[in-house]
């Protein structure tokens, strides 16, 4: 993903989610800028009017290391200011495919090259926040629900329903 990306993934982002899960430019350019190398985005051909086929953005992925000990705000914009002896782990921050771009398997195909690059960094364990009814979907790439716990307060800025939940890589 590139800065240039962002109004692509805002759209995105407004199509897949409610208002209320509705993130600023600056919070998820704060995730970018924090780890470049593990933020992706995906693109479907699309038929254009000279009769080429021209990239569309269809599904975006967020995803930094984080320490475990916490979870990063939501909408928040995040600054790397732990210190190096921190345990971190490989946070999924947001991941959203368009309608145009469902069915083709981008989330997977996101998921996994950002993966490759969070361990190959030496991240050993993973954590997200399912939103939506999507923890059906993480449980399949094997995270599972952690309490909550002293993250409660956190969690529930994510939305109702909201899930923490965990694996190791």
């Amino acid at each position: 993903m590139h800065p240039a990306d962002l109004p692509a993934v805002l759209a995105i982002q407004a199509q897949c989610y409610g208002e209320a899960l509705v993130e600023s430019a600056a919070a998820l350019q704060s995730r970018l800028a924090l780890s470049p190398a593990t933020c992706w985005v995906a693109a479907v051909s699309s038929p254009s009017q000279n009769g080429h086929s021209d990239p569309l953005l269809a599904a975006y992925l967020f995803t930094h290391a984080w320490p475990e000990s916490s979870l990063p705000p939501w909408n928040g914009q995040l600054v790397c200011d732990w210190p190096d002896t921190e345990p971190l782990t490989w946070f999924i921050h947001d991941m959203a495919v368009a309608p145009i771009g469902r069915g083709a398997g981008l989330a997977s195909q996101l998921h996994d090259a950002a993966r490759d690059v969070a361990t190959k960094a030496g991240l050993r364990s993973s954590r997200l926040i399912a939103v939506q009814s999507a923890d059906r979907y993480w449980r399949r790439l094997g995270y599972a629900p952690l309490a909550a716990g002293r993250h409660a307060a956190k969690l529930a800025a994510y939305g109702e329903g909201a899930v923490l939940m965990g694996c190791l890589l």
